[in-house]
């Protein structure tokens, strides 16, 4: 049996700035298919990340977004890091992208 996989944005400003990339500089378009590329792998599965341990998911996550039970790490090229969340909608695995960011802001939020 195949479980369908769905991928989306975490709120509207989030899925407005990954389309915005596609018009900006050279960096911004190549993140944009380097994102484009993850979407794509979690749709084919939700697990291909990394999961993070509960007690690193940060606070703001949780407010933002409501309580979280998990969060997972997409490693980019260059160091970029997509997080995500897994939920499920009955027999519907959602992958919701939470934020991307630099391997630096990523130590930042989570502690490293």
């Amino acid at each position: 049996m195949e479980l369908n996989s769905e991928v989306r944005f975490g709120d509207e400003n989030l899925k407005k700035a990954y389309h915005e990339l596609e018009a900006g500089k050279f960096e911004d378009k190549q993140l944009k298919e380097w994102l484009d590329r993850a979407v794509q792998d979690l749709k084919k599965n939700a697990f291909s990340g990394i999961q993070i341990p509960k007690r690193l998911i940060p606070k703001e996550y949780h407010a933002r977004y409501g309580p979280l039970t998990n969060a997972w790490k997409y490693n980019l090229p260059n160091a970029w890091r997509l997080i995500y969340t897994i939920k499920r909608d009955e027999v519907v695995v959602l992958s919701v992208v939470l934020e991307w960011m630099s391997h630096k802001e990523y130590e930042r939020r989570f502690g490293y």
